[in-house]
């Protein structure tokens, strides 16, 4: 049996419905869809140098890799590279030739320093160990079982707090572009990030189509928004939390929580069974508004790094 590396053929449905069964099987507390899959391929701007590699073995499609360049970075020469393998496939070799395609590819456009984040399980860590990489920074992945919670009451909005929906914005998203700038240069990263052009916003983020405006909740204050809370679902039962964020004048008001106990409360109304979300380990806070929402740590995940040269 023979394993081969080769980009996703995103013409063809049945090969990207196959990459998005290896990345729900490997990596189930993120929503993934088909044509989630095909928007961050091909809505994300050329200078990112992305692409979707798939492992297949005998015409079976058993490992993926999402690479770019950190294109909206300040610092030049970071490159991104997420490897995931089929669970019932790994040992196979995949996951090392995705990951040499994916250096290889991300080198000759000029990257230096790699970033990749692995579940922080002992086989993983030795994956990365044995070709390099350090670990850095983790991550929490939470869940939620909407069917069996008690959500906590809503908190009353404080005088002068205004709530509203993405969709309220229809019109006119350049608010959501400019708050999501500013509190994603203030999220901690290994690699920043820095929104500059609008229509590429505009085009990825607003038009996400896991993206549900009427679920993400904007928090007014002073007639502009102050904070949000951005939810995704899947089109079924399944609800991530994919950023919640507070303008930097308007923090340690609780906006932050408001605004995702509205979003959370708003999923569970229409139907929604599961909530997702995730929590950087160094983020207190959030970690703290979660667990009064219910959430319970279901995995951890780590950045490992390599310096290249």
């Amino acid at each position: 049996m023979t394993v081969i590396v080769r980009d996703l053929r995103p013409d063809d449905r049945s090969d990207v419905e196959a990459f998005t069964r290896v990345r729900q099987l490997a990596l189930p507390h993120i929503l993934w869809s088909p044509d989630a899959i095909l928007h961050h391929l091909t809505r994300t701007p050329p200078e990112a140098r992305f692409r979707s590699l798939v492992a297949e073995e005998d015409g079976e499609v058993i490992g993926t890799a999402q690479v770019a360049l950190a294109h909206d970075s300040p610092e030049p020469g970071q490159g991104l590279l997420n490897i995931y393998v089929h669970p019932d496939r790994t040992r196979r070799g995949a996951g090392g030739l995705l990951v040499r395609a994916a250096e290889e590819h991300l080198a000759a456009h000029g990257a230096t320093k790699l970033f990749a984040w692995l579940l922080d399980e002992p086989a993983n860590r030795a994956f990365a160990e044995r070709r390099g990489y350090g670990p850095g920074r983790s991550a929490h992945f939470l869940r939620l079982d909407l069917t069996r919670a008690a959500l906590p009451p809503l908190p009353a909005p404080p005088p002068g707090i205004e709530l509203r929906t993405a969709a309220d914005f229809m019109a006119d998203p350049r608010p959501l572009f400019e708050l999501d700038a500013e509190t994603t240069a203030d999220e901690p990263s290994d690699v920043d990030a820095e929104f500059t052009d609008y229509q590429a916003w505009v085009e990825s983020t607003w038009g996400h189509p896991l993206l549900n405006r009427e679920l993400t909740t904007v928090v007014l204050a002073d007639g502009r928004p102050a904070a949000f809370s951005v939810a995704h679902t899947d089109g079924a039962s399944r609800y991530a939390s994919a950023m919640t964020g507070t303008a930097r004048a308007y923090r340690g008001r609780g906006l932050a929580k408001l605004a995702k106990a509205h979003a959370l409360h708003r999923a569970h109304a229409a139907g929604c069974t599961q909530a997702l979300t995730g929590n950087d380990t160094g983020n207190g806070p959030m970690l703290a508004i979660n667990k009064w929402l219910g959430y319970e740590i279901c995995a951890t995940e780590v950045r490992y790094v390599r310096e290249l040269g």
